[in-house]
């Protein structure tokens, strides 16, 4: 668990002294009428220094989940804000770490590898306002009452990300998602982790009809996954959308850029193949244009194609900057393909606190270490510049087997890193295990309903991850 520091510019210079001590608030959480009323602002007046009274400090304590409620997250503001946060912009946009918190913070923490938080120097009074967010993921509360100098624990049902728009609790005050489009495919089941992960059912519709979750299927790809929905699903119905109206220009499909910023994150699910029919150059370019406004890209396996460029490197095929980022062998699949993937601790500012992060949720039985992995796949062999390599094969515990397993890198690559605004993450490690995607089973047919499996808490990890701030959180 991580603390931030007490931000004190709400104080007016005249009176730092009084407000960086806290002295703006007696015994019972009520501003001190001693204090001069424009020493302190707003909720930093109820603020009371517990450690000049030999006493522990104001806290409030809990663990965030994700929204099934038994996972938890690591890397999740909790902060006590300065002003009203506001809605959050529509779509997606550039979210830089250091350009601070919406609504600033009078006091703020961030879980750590347990998904813990303890938020200090909490106001002490009625109607305390609170935030839980990463990314677009958001829940705002009211806490009714903070008593000084003492510790609040939150209770699990406030501290679950929303799995709805309607995920209301006593508490809280309004629930924020982000928008998550994801295109099928019949060698992966990217779309069966959200509803593991808790996501309501109501929340997973195709383009159009609502919901914060948006199936799309290649239409026109033999891989093609599933491509409608069960009858009597409770979320979406009928066919889905087809993926070039979301990703490709070229007529007569109406996708784009100005389609794919219309979401947060987009998820492509392995489809067995690159066909790059389905991806034209124009389509390439509109994906990586997304990316350097500030969207999100996770890619499984055969979607390499939107970062190698087209196997054999054509030369009008690919993003060269994006092509930059790894080296590519296309070494096929190993046999057999169920290995042990190793944890980059080292070259992943993330490293350490995602191999901690396994270990506590289970996902790993020896530290650093992610077995079993099924459907292991090695078509990346190193990464190149500053592209974070998350996940890696070692011959060492993958014998005759080496690879960069999944990697990150922030967009558009031609700005400093602390200028940059997307998110692009590719993964050989598929999450069908258990689940699988086929034209002929209707969503969510092929989804299994047993516990994440260790690849599976994994890739969790990483789509929480990708939907946070581009920048360095500590």
């Amino acid at each position: 668990m991580v603390v931030m520091p007490v931000r004190r510019l709400a104080c007016a210079v005249l009176f730092v002294t009084a407000c960086a001590h806290h002295h703006a608030a007696d015994d019972d959480g009520q501003p001190d009428a001693t204090v001069e009323a424009d020493a302190c602002v707003g909720l930093r007046c109820f603020q009371v220094d517990c450690d000049n009274k030999n006493l522990p400090p104001t806290t409030i304590t809990g663990t965030v989940y994700a929204p099934n409620g038994t996972l938890p997250l690591f890397g999740v503001n909790v902060y006590v804000p300065e002003t009203d946060p506001g809605p959050l912009a529509d779509g997606a946009v550039c979210s830089r770490c250091n350009e601070g918190l919406q609504g600033g913070a009078i006091t703020q923490a961030i879980t750590d590898e347990a998904g813990h938080f303890e938020l200090t120097a909490v106001p002490a009074t009625m109607n305390v306002p609170l935030v839980i967010q990463v990314g677009k993921w958001r829940r705002q509360l009211n806490i009714p009452n903070v008593a000084s100098c003492q510790d609040l624990p939150l209770d699990v049902t406030d501290t679950t990300l929303p799995k709805s728009m309607t995920d209301m609790t006593p508490n809280t005050t309004s629930v924020d998602m982000p928008r998550i489009a994801i295109s099928t495919g019949g060698a992966d089941a990217l779309e069966c982790l959200v509803r593991k992960l808790g996501i309501d059912d109501k929340e997973i519709t195709t383009a159009g009809q609502g919901g914060r979750i948006n199936l799309f299927t290649d239409a026109s790809a033999a891989g093609k996954g599933v491509g409608s929905f069960k009858t009597g699903f409770t979320g979406g119905t009928g066919a889905f959308a087809d993926s070039q109206d979301l990703w490709n220009p070229t007529s007569p499909h109406t996708g784009g850029v100005d389609k794919l910023k219309q979401y947060d994150i987009v998820f492509l699910s392995c489809e067995g193949g690159q066909y790059p029919a389905t991806k034209p150059q124009n389509a390439l370019q509109a994906m990586s244009d997304y990316a350097d406004l500030g969207g999100r890209v996770f890619m499984s396996h055969w979607h390499n194609i939107w970062v190698s460029g087209e196997q054999g490197h054509q030369a009008t095929h690919g993003i060269p900057s994006w092509e930059a980022a790894a080296t590519w062998s296309f070494a096929g699949n190993p046999s057999p393909d169920t290995l042990t993937a190793t944890i980059d601790e080292v070259g992943n500012p993330k490293g350490v606190q995602f191999a901690k992060w396994m270990d506590n949720v289970g996902g790993s039985v020896t530290h650093g270490m992610i077995t079993p992995v099924d459907q292991s796949r090695n078509t990346a062999s190193a990464v190149n510049g500053d592209t974070e390599r998350w996940v890696y094969l070692d011959p060492a515990t993958s014998p005759n087997v080496a690879g960069a397993m999944n990697f990150q890198f922030t967009t558009p690559q031609a700005q400093d890193a602390e200028m940059r605004c997307g998110k692009v993450v590719f993964s050989d490690m598929h999450v069908s295990a258990d689940s699988t995607s086929s034209a002929g089973n209707p969503y969510p047919g092929g989804c299994s309903v047993q516990p994440l499996k260790p690849q599976e808490k994994a890739l969790a990890f990483m789509f929480f991850d990708i939907a946070s701030c581009v920048g360095s959180i500590f």
